[in-house]
């Protein structure tokens, strides 16, 4: 197959996005310093030519009927102005006018930069997902993993782009702080999200692609690596915590060594005693890519 266009790798898009239109806006990370991430190391942040993106964008033009979906990359295109990203939305909508949605990365900060009509007007302009990774809601831990955002930050950012109409999809990772920080991390992450009602949210378990050393070379901070029913508990005084009332939630991620799946609050409980009985039999498993 003869794919229209060349990608500048590596690429990354989230689960939810498998079958979307991706197009590169900007390459790798303006950010690039988080301890726990190794996604776009290998790229120098670069913000594309409008000409080579509306290249890339006209190359689907023949495929128009099938696209309902596009995927604005790489790791945070909202570091644009805002007048360069609608003539982008622009472009998209007036070439694929079947789409449902158009989504990106963002960070917290980026969207506190903003302004709420700025945001207003990329949302008029297509732009109704983005995907935020948050890592945590406690400040101490997005300190020692160099995340650039607080507890404060991450609230503000994303209810900005909430009052604005867009939706949110919300990760974090299970055993980021450590032994140290897991308690608190587990607590402000769940306030974050009770005070920002997401209208979806995931978690993964930390994965030091680079191994445990390099990341604790990374981490600001001492770092113990929590264990796998420690994982779980920490997972459980998350939930136990949390006060939501209609957000979407997953933990599927391949990292993930429990499977959770359903909506908040309505199916807290149940996921609570899905958790009680991980944290019962965690000794007596040791798949640790697969799940309960």
């Amino acid at each position: 197959m003869n794919f229209p266009i060349e990608y500048d790798e590596p690429l990354f898009r989230p689960p939810s996005e498998a079958r979307s239109l991706i197009i590169q806006i900007t390459l790798g990370c303006s950010w690039n310093k988080c301890s726990f991430c190794e996604m776009y190391t290998s790229k120098q942040f670069t913000a594309r030519k409008e000409e080579a993106i509306f290249t890339d964008i006209e190359a689907f033009a023949p495929h128009t009927a099938q696209i309902k979906r596009v995927f604005l990359a790489d790791g945070d295109p909202l570091v644009l102005s805002n007048d360069r990203l609608i003539r982008i939305l622009n472009k998209v909508t007036e070439t694929f006018p079947n789409l449902n949605r158009i989504s990106t990365y963002a960070s917290p900060s980026n969207l506190k930069r903003k302004s709420d009509e700025e945001l207003r007007a990329l949302k008029n302009a297509g732009l109704t997902l983005l995907y935020v990774g948050i890592e945590s809601g406690d400040s101490e831990v997005l300190e020692c993993i160099q995340k650039g955002e607080t507890f404060e930050t991450t609230i503000e950012g994303l209810n900005k782009s909430k009052t604005a109409g867009m939706h949110s999809s919300v990760m974090l990772i299970n055993g980021v702080g450590g032994k140290l920080l897991s308690k608190q991390h587990a607590i402000n992450s769940a306030k974050v999200l009770n005070a920002t009602q997401p209208k979806y949210a995931s978690t993964l378990v930390l994965t030091a692609h680079k191994g445990m050393p390099h990341y604790k070379d990374r981490y600001k901070g001492e770092f113990i690596e929590l264990e796998k029913k420690e994982l779980f508990e920490e997972m459980k005084l998350f939930m136990e915590h949390l006060e939501l009332t209609e957000t979407i939630f997953r933990s599927d991620h391949a990292s993930n060594h429990l499977i959770l799946k359903g909506i908040l609050g309505k199916d807290k409980q149940k996921m609570l005693d899905q958790i009680d009985v991980a944290i019962q039999y965690s000794e007596q498993y040791s798949n640790v890519g697969g799940g309960y």
